[in-house]
C-alpha cells in the first residue's frame, strides 16, 4: 500500500505562514489549505511532483493565502485585558499582581496573581479544570437519563472534534466546550452518551439524543459550528 510522504514545515520569504509540503499517492493536482490551530500552510501534491514547482505554484496563490487569512476569527491570547466567553458570557482577563495564584471567577472576571509570565497557563488550567468538572457532571447525569454506563469523561484540545465516544465508553470531549453556552455544551453530551447506545447517526440514535438534550438540537448544532472558529482561538497569539 502506498504511504504519503511529508516533509518538515518550512519558512518561505514569499508565504506568511510555513508550509509543509505532503507527496499523496492519490493526489491528481496541487492542493493548498490552511491549518489554523498550527499557523500552517498545508501542500498536497501528486507523488512526482517537482518540489520547486509545487512551492512556486504556492507562492502563486499568496493573494488567495490573504485572503484566507483575513477571514480568520482574530487571535485571543490569555493575556490580562483579554475578554473570552466562560460559558458563553464574555469575560475579562485580569491580573492582579498582590493577588493569589488561585484562579477566581467572579463580577464577569477571571482573576489571578503570581509571576505575570505564567498567567495564560494558570488562566487555561482553571478553564480545563473547569471544563472537566461541568461536563463529567453533564455525563453523569445524561448517563443515568438513558441508562447507560460510561468508563471515563476526559479533555483534550482536538482540532476538528468536539467530543468522541469508543465502543468501550470512554468520552471525550474538546475543554473549549467550556468557552460555549450550557446548551450547546449539553447538547455535545447528550450527542456522546446517546453513542453509548446506538454507534451510528440513525433515526434511533437522532431520537435518543433529542430525549436526552430536550432541546433544539439542529438550534445548538448550528450556534456551534457558528461560534467554534471563535472560540477555538481563544488562547492563540503572543
Amino acid at each position: 500500500m502506498s504511504i504519503a510522504r511529508s516533509e518538515l514545515a518550512l519558512d518561505h520569504p514569499g508565504l506568511p505562514w510555513p508550509i509543509a509540503i505532503r507527496h499523496h499517492p492519490r493526489a491528481r493536482r496541487l492542493r493548498l489549505r490552511l491549518d489554523p490551530d498550527k499557523r500552517l500552510l498545508l501542500l498536497t501534491c501528486p507523488p512526482r511532483a517537482s518540489r520547486k514547482a509545487a512551492l512556486d505554484w504556492a507562492v502563486g496563490q499568496c493573494a488567495w493565502v490573504e485572503a484566507e487569512l483575513a477571514k480568520l476569527p482574530a487571535e485571543n491570547p490569555l493575556e490580562p485585558g483579554h475578554e473570552i466567553p466562560v460559558e458563553g458570557v464574555d469575560t475579562l482577563l485580569d491580573w492582579v499582581p498582590d493577588h493569589p495564584r488561585m484562579v477566581r471567577h467572579e463580577d464577569g472576571r477571571l482573576s489571578c496573581g503570581g509571576p505575570r509570565d505564567g498567567f495564560a497557563r494558570r488562566i487555561e488550567a482553571w478553564l480545563r479544570r473547569h471544563a472537566r468538572n461541568l461536563l463529567s457532571d453533564d455525563t453523569a447525569e445524561a448517563a443515568l437519563r438513558a441508562g447507560v454506563t460510561v468508563r471515563s469523561v476526559s479533555i483534550g484540545d482536538a482540532s476538528s472534534r468536539w467530543g468522541s465516544c469508543s465502543a468501550s465508553g470512554a468520552i471525550r470531549y474538546n475543554w473549549r466546550l467550556v468557552l460555549a453556552p450550557a446548551d450547546v455544551r449539553r447538547w455535545v453530551v447528550a450527542h456522546e452518551v446517546a453513542h453509548r447506545v446506538h454507534m451510528n447517526h440513525g433515526a434511533a440514535f437522532k431520537a435518543l439524543e433529542a430525549q436526552l438534550f430536550e432541546g433544539d438540537v439542529a438550534a445548538a448544532r448550528s450556534t456551534l459550528r457558528l461560534l467554534g472558529p471563535r472560540l477555538k482561538r481563544v488562547g492563540r497569539g503572543l
